[in-house]
């Protein structure tokens, strides 16, 4: 059970690290940067760099959940959670799950519009890219107070 345990958790971990990684690098590096790139090198970025980036983001954030769900119930605690009888922990899975919900029902669909992936109106597209770009940086903003609860949980105050 313990190696069990220790592959679920490393899993969970590994997953935000990436997840958490590309949210930032997005919100840091790629956003701020876009009004640098000379124009005609930011095909690149929307036809290469931001869909790579997009898959490992949204599969971070999925396998993020699954394996954070799945230690949960291992250990006994999902359903105190969930119903934030453990609010340190609980409050972390509730954040993190509307900042997954976010990444696949909000970021996803608009990035893909904005970036031309799937067939849209040339006028929706800055408006999805807007959208994406507004409902990254509040999974940004979510994403500080997420992890402080996860830590919490793990470092209670005596």
């Amino acid at each position: 059970m313990e190696a069990e345990l220790f592959l679920i958790r490393y899993l969970h971990v590994l997953s935000g690290i990436m997840w958490i990684g590309i949210l930032w690098y997005f919100n840091f590096v790629q956003i701020p940067s876009m009004p640098k790139i000379p124009d005609e090198q930011k095909p690149a970025i929307g036809k290469v760099i931001a869909p790579e980036a997009l898959f490992w983001f949204r599969w971070g954030a999925f396998f993020t959940v699954f394996f954070g769900l799945a230690l949960a119930w291992r250990m006994g605690y999902l359903m105190d959670a969930l119903t934030l009888q453990q609010p340190n922990i609980g409050f972390g899975m509730w954040l993190g799950l509307i900042m997954a919900f976010n990444v696949w029902f909000v970021i996803w669909p608009a990035q893909k519009i904005a970036l031309g992936i799937v067939e849209a109106d040339a006028a929706l597209k800055p408006a999805m890219a807007r959208r994406a770009m507004l409902f990254s940086r509040t999974n940004t903003m979510l994403s500080i107070p997420m992890l402080a609860s996860m830590i919490s949980a793990q470092n209670p105050i005596m």
